[in-house]
């Protein structure tokens, strides 16, 4: 396996690996402090970044290696030069290209023309990264993830689908509340429902908020605009999505000892109220921590052929 493109281009042997080496990597951060001597990581964000960017950095720091981050205006693409053309040239240089960007057919055009590893790092479709890092947080919060229960509320985007593709895979119980028009797309579906099968676990997709938190041991919400998504639909993402708030109360319908998680950044008030972000069931920051060992770990079994992915 070459590139982490998606969630589901990894096998469920390919996602405890994942989770293993960064658990490894959380005790021994530069346990690999040679695998990028006098080598670049080239890091192409097309959009603003705070946990990505940094913890990606960190990562190839780690790692031995120096990130050299880039952004549209940087690059020749702007001026007509072609997406395969950008990778050849990067692959020349980089030991691996990490891209956040809109279009998942941008980020599958430069994997298969660069010669070395690439790591989607959030597009509109997909956010493999966070995915790993959420279950990491999962399982060091409660010691395993088979056997839990999650309740994803809010937009069916690229972070749902990620993490419902993720969880599938660890045979855990997932459940996705959104409003009508806003579910995962039928591909994630059906991923995540033969692999949570396979895994002994669940998939249940619902409109409603109290029936996917019944039992969950964690609660999960996202923003409800996300980036690139139009100015104007705010009003109308607003009104739909506003009975799927994770609050208190809404809380207090999951599991006694159940969590918070938040991928960030997040909007008090709105997908989520203060005294649950802040409150003492949030590991909403130990996720944000978590991206770096979770990255570290992706760039580490790609650059050392350790993933096996779907053939």
């Amino acid at each position: 396996m070459k590139d982490l493109l998606r969630v589901a281009d990894l096998t469920g042997d390919d996602l405890t690996l994942l989770l293993r080496l960064a658990t490894d990597v959380q005790n021994a951060p530069e346990s690999a402090h040679d695998l990028l001597t006098h080598r670049i990581v080239a890091m192409y964000f097309a959009k603003p970044s705070t946990r990505t960017r940094l913890s990606t950095a960190a990562a190839v720091v780690r790692l031995g290696g120096t990130p050299v981050a880039l952004g549209p205006d940087e690059l020749q693409l702007r001026r007509g030069e072609t997406i395969a053309d950008t990778a050849r040239v990067m692959g020349s240089y980089a030991a691996a290209i990490v891209i956040r960007t809109f279009a998942d057919a941008d980020v599958a055009d430069l994997a298969a023309a660069a010669p070395v590893p690439v790591i989607n790092a959030l597009t509109d479709g997909h956010h493999p990264l966070q995915s790993v890092a959420d279950l990491l947080t999962v399982q060091e919060h409660f010691g395993h993830l088979h056997g839990h229960r999650i309740a994803y509320l809010g937009d069916g985007g690229n972070v749902a689908r990620s993490l419902m593709e993720a969880a599938a895979l660890a045979g855990m119980d997932v459940a996705v509340a959104t409003p009508p028009g806003y579910a995962p797309p039928d591909e994630a579906v059906a991923f995540a429902t033969a692999e949570a099968e396979h895994g002994g676990g669940t998939v249940t997709l619902t409109h409603d908020p109290v029936e996917a938190v019944k039992n969950a041991s964690v609660v999960y919400t996202d923003v409800w605009l996300s980036m690139g998504d139009p100015e104007d639909q705010r009003e109308r993402r607003t009104k739909a999505l506003a009975p799927y708030q994770v609050n208190e109360q809404l809380m207090l319908q999951a599991r006694h000892d159940a969590v918070f998680m938040h991928c960030l950044p997040a909007h008090r008030g709105q997908e989520a109220t203060a005294d649950v972000i802040d409150g003492a069931r949030s590991l909403a920051f130990r996720q944000a921590a978590n991206r770096l060992p979770a990255t570290q770990a992706v760039l580490y079994a790609l650059l050392t052929e350790r993933l096996v992915g779907r053939r």
